[in-house]
């Protein structure tokens, strides 16, 4: 990609605000972003070859979306928990283990998602971000869902495709959570706690593709408790 290329987008970016190169076979974040640290609300980086996020990626303080979809990236930078005001992360499809011990700070997270990475367990960081509406998690290699779970904000939580065989009973303890995606994981009827369906806010519960019949769901003590929260949620927006 050439210089001139580049200094276009940079024209348009300083502008508009936002920053879109994608598909282009960048191997690295370009370094020439940091003029525009006080502009730039959303940078797009999605379909790349990038390994490494800069720590530089700190000093964007105004950045409300980050798009890296479909990259190399095998860590984050704890510079990346510094964007106060980052609203949306799409880190589909790269290879993360972990997240920074900070994420926890980037307190105006709202939609974050990872599907398609090498997690192995639900990020207890996630628990202390208050704005949170969707996590998706999905195709990742989450084996058990751990307590700190009842702690998450999330609206949503997609799980589907992982290699889940445990759940913590702290789930149905979330406060806002009212869909629950857990299709094509390792689950047995009786790892599903009951207290989803009878004592939580989970008004759809997606199961799927698990070692269970899903009619045997419906013999659970508190499924009635569960199809009364699904009904009365269909009928809101429908």
């Amino acid at each position: 990609m050439g210089n001139s290329a580049l200094k276009a987008h940079l024209e348009t970016a300083q502008k508009t605000g936002v920053f879109q190169l994608t598909g282009k076979g960048l191997t690295e974040f370009p370094e020439d972003l940091q003029k525009l640290t006080s502009n730039l609300r959303t940078i797009d980086l999605s379909n790349n070859k990038i390994e490494l996020l800069p720590p530089l990626i700190g000093k964007f303080s105004f950045l409300k979306s980050l798009i890296l979809n479909n990259n190399k990236l095998t860590a984050l930078p704890e510079e990346l928990c510094k964007l106060k005001k980052l609203e949306t992360l799409h880190l589909n499809g790269n290879h993360l283990r972990q997240l920074p011990a900070a994420f926890g700070q980037l307190a105006a997270l709202k939609t974050l998602s990872l599907s398609g990475n090498q997690l192995r367990t639900v990020p207890t960081q996630l628990s202390g971000l208050r704005h949170l509406d969707v996590v998706d998690l999905s195709k990742n290699q989450i084996q058990n869902v751990p307590d700190s779970v009842g702690e998450l904000q999330a609206i949503e939580l997609n799980l589907n495709q992982n290699q889940i065989s445990q759940i913590s009973v702290q789930i149905s303890h979330c406060p806002r959570l009212k869909v629950l995606r857990l299709e094509e994981n390792c689950l047995e009827l009786s790892m599903l706690p009951q207290s989803i369906l009878s004592d939580s806010q989970i008004s759809l519960l997606a199961v799927e593709g698990n070692l269970f019949e899903i009619k045997k769901l419906r013999e659970l003590d508190g499924y009635d408790k569960y199809m009364e929260r699904f009904t009365a949620t269909k009928k809101k927006f429908a």
